[in-house]
């Protein structure tokens, strides 16, 4: 059973910076992978993904200010957010996703990592 473990989070100012690690016990070499967000009172949803090749997308709320990438040999993944604003607070979550099924999650869920954005 692949387990997911995000962390990085934290409490931050608006403005500021945060980087996010995804750390998955199963390789990630392959694998389409995906940085999700979960606001207060809102549904989990794809921010970002990156291609086994490196091919990035983002929503268009983050586009600019987050940055993912990925290192297969470390079997890492991350999420550089830089410009934070007061809505990207929320849990976000990482994991390996189906591009052919609208990105659905193909591992279990991680206890995800909480990001807080104050005014």
């Amino acid at each position: 059973q692949v387990v997911v473990v995000e962390s990085g989070g934290g409490l931050v100012r608006a403005g500021e910076s945060l980087t996010l690690t995804c750390a998955p016990t199963r390789r990630m070499f392959g694998i389409t992978m995906a940085w999700f967000r979960q606001g207060p009172g809102n549904q989990r949803e794809v921010i970002a993904h990156i291609d086994s090749d490196g091919s990035a997308n983002y929503v268009d709320s983050v586009k600019g200010r987050f940055t993912i990438s990925r290192n297969n040999n470390m079997n890492r993944m991350y999420l550089q957010m830089n410009s934070l604003k007061t809505e990207d607070t929320g849990v976000y979550y990482c994991n390996a996703v189906a591009e052919w099924d609208a990105f659905s999650a193909r591992w279990p869920w991680g206890q995800g990592t909480q990001v807080t954005v104050s005014s």
